[in-house]
């Protein structure tokens, strides 16, 4: 009975992953300001081809700075369009395969935008526009719900940096916080952050990482005994900042 049950179990585990498996690479993504596109490599590690959607958000933040994803206007005249395009925006990747799609960036640069670019695997329909036939699609459905399987998407964040970028980030002590704030136009990034015990170089905390937006400030909490470290990342340069309370 035993055995019974660890094949089927077995079979479920087999089932389940079966399909496609989609690897976006790094979840944030950053244009610099004398560049207009950027290539987006998408990796399937299922057994199966992939079929991939592509959409795109931006991202704006009120004056609360609470951020609302808002979908981009004029999709459908790329003449027209301001903002952030995918080519192509469907993708087909084969199995254990790779595909890239460029990211094109229109319209304003005189400051930064964020946008959420979606990567969705789908079953292709003929309103799809993909460039299979009727009966492609109908065997790929077959294989799929041949199995147990769930279609998992990803979204990622893409910075896209002023034309005239700017960095100016301003390190300072106030009281028992340490402030890192941001006076110039691009996005930093606060990397590897370290809080580790001075007398044990093994009582850390975890390592976290923070992006502080134009105009905006990161701080934590400096205590006794402890000290910090991390990488303060302007566009290309990066240099390792140490704090000891």
């Amino acid at each position: 009975m035993k055995r019974v049950f660890f094949l089927c179990c077995s079979l479920f585990a087999h089932m389940a992953h079966a399909g496609p498996q989609l690897n976006v690479g790094t979840m944030y993504d950053y244009l610099d300001g004398d560049k207009s596109s950027y290539l987006k490599r998408i990796y399937n590690g299922g057994d199966s081809t992939a079929f991939v959607k592509i959409s795109i958000l931006e991202i704006l933040y009120n004056d609360a700075g609470i951020p609302e994803e808002v979908p981009l206007e004029n999709q459908a005249n790329l003449l027209a369009r301001d903002g952030l395009m995918a080519s192509p925006a469907r993708l087909i990747v084969p199995a254990n395969g790779m595909q890239g799609a460029r990211l094109l960036v229109m319209g304003d640069r005189e400051r930064e935008r964020y946008f959420r670019v979606r990567f969705v695997p789908v079953v292709p329909e003929q309103e799809d526009e993909f460039a299979v036939s009727a009966s492609e699609r109908d065997a790929y459905k077959q294989t799929l719900t041949a199995g147990v399987h769930v279609l998992a998407g990803y979204g990622t964040i893409f910075f896209v940096r002023p034309a005239d970028t700017r960095f100016d980030t301003e390190l300072k002590r106030n009281g028992d916080q340490y402030v890192i704030r941001n006076n110039g136009n691009s996005v930093v990034i606060v990397d590897e952050l370290k809080d580790c015990a001075v007398a044990d170089e093994n009582d850390c905390n975890p390592t976290t990482k923070h992006h502080v937006l134009p105009g905006k400030v990161h701080q934590f909490k400096k205590e006794d005994g402890r000290e910090y470290r991390f990488d303060l990342i302007e566009g290309e340069q990066k240099r390792q900042v140490e704090v000891k309370a």
